[in-house]
């Protein structure tokens, strides 16, 4: 049985996709939606496709990227031939579904109801650093929204307890963004605890959307639900599970 987790702050449909109900198995268990991971392609192909028609959708209208940790946007009309490297994508069509793969960064999925617009952005903090929440919102309103009407919300993802950086990722992103120091908190030595949502907030905030929040749901924390690759790393395993966040007219 898929689990999956929405938000009455969206109206499109939409789902935040546990572990759950899915076909991989080992380090991989449940559903397992990164083609770029190590598990079992045929595996990951029954995921994707459960997924898909949880949505109502073909297997090739769910449309993924490649995903680089950029502020890329792109904008889709149709299923991609080849998917092109970028962090965020947006639609006005109806039938095509939006997916991010997460492990630990944010997914966030956005809606302009009026406008029949939505979005679909990966967002760890370079990317969150880079403006891509931002550039997400600005292709939206090329295809008609409006930021005071959008919607826009965080999914699982690594919450600030289990965070925890260096002072290198401390100055980089605060040398950058000093608006980002409130987000860090005191750890033990020179290690930090970084609120990586909290960051994704004011971000989207700063915008000027009409309405954001975050789930709450910390990936790190609750290996029974969702995949984490710092989690993965700290355990010495070789490869993690990617999450699947989608959103579609």
């Amino acid at each position: 049985m898929l689990e999956i987790l929405t938000s009455s702050s969206l109206s499109a449909k939409h789902g935040f996709f546990t572990r759950k109900g899915g076909a991989s198995s080992g380090i991989f268990s449940g559903l397992n939606c990164g083609m770029g991971s190590s598990d079992q392609a045929q595996a990951v192909e029954i995921n994707r496709n459960r997924v898909a028609a949880s949505f109502e959708v073909t297997p090739e209208r769910l449309i993924t990227i490649h995903q680089v940790h950029s502020a890329k946007v792109a904008v889709v009309d149709a299923p991609f031939v080849q998917r092109p490297e970028a962090d965020a994508m947006v639609t006005n069509q109806p039938g095509l579904a939006l997916a991010i793969l997460t492990a630990d960064c944010q997914p966030v999925l956005f809606s302009d109801p009026f406008a029949q617009v939505i979005g679909a952005a990966h967002a760890g903090w370079r990317g969150t650093k880079d403006g891509v929440l931002e550039a997400t919102i600005d292709a939206m309103e090329a295809l008609g929204a409006k930021r005071g009407r959008i919607s826009a919300v965080i999914g699982p993802t690594i919450s600030q307890a289990a965070y925890e950086v260096g002072p290198e990722f401390y100055e980089t992103l605060t040398d950058a963004d000093t608006s980002a120091k409130r987000y860090f908190a005191n750890g033990s030595g020179d290690r930090m605890l970084f609120d990586l949502p909290g960051y994704g907030l004011l971000r989207l905030r700063g915008a000027g959307v009409a309405d954001a929040l975050w789930t709450g749901h910390c990936t790190f924390s609750d290996p029974e639900r969702f995949y984490s690759f710092r989690r993965t790393t700290h355990a010495k395993e070789v490869d993690y599970g990617r999450l699947i966040s989608v959103i579609r007219l």
